[in-house]
C-alpha cells in the first residue's frame, strides 16, 4: 500500500505546472532554493512550499549545505511513475488490440 501512496503523491506532485517546471529546471543539475526562486513570480516559501510536495513525492532531495538548502532530482520516484505509465499503455494496448480484432471479426461476418 506504501508504494500505492507514493505513486498518488508523486502524481499529485505533477499535476502542478510549476512542480513540473521545477523539474525541468532540476535536470541541468543540483540548484539552491534561492537560485530557484529567482524563475518565477511567486515568492521563496511558495517555492519551498512546491519543493516539499516534490520531496514527499520522492520526486526531489533537499541537502543542507551550510546556509543553502540546495535541490536535486531523484530518478527513484520517476522510475516508479514511469514503470505504472509503462504497464498501463501495455494493458491499454492489449485491450485495443482485442477490440481492434472483435470489430474485424464482426465486420466479416456480415
Amino acid at each position: 500500500m506504501k508504494n500505492d501512496d507514493q505513486l498518488s503523491s508523486a502524481f499529485a506532485a505533477l499535476a502542478d505546472a510549476t512542480r513540473r517546471n521545477i523539474l525541468q529546471r532540476l535536470r541541468e543539475g543540483p540548484v539552491t532554493v534561492s537560485e530557484l526562486a529567482a524563475h518565477y513570480p511567486i515568492s521563496r516559501p511558495a517555492i519551498s512550499q512546491h519543493l516539499a510536495v516534490l520531496e514527499k513525492a520522492g520526486l526531489v532531495q533537499r541537502n543542507r549545505r551550510a546556509q543553502w538548502s540546495e535541490c536535486s532530482l531523484t530518478t527513484d520516484g520517476l522510475m516508479d511513475v514511469a514503470s505504472w505509465i509503462t504497464a498501463q499503455q501495455a494493458v491499454w494496448n492489449e485491450r485495443f488490440d482485442r477490440l481492434e480484432e472483435y470489430i474485424e471479426k464482426e465486420k466479416s461476418d456480415e
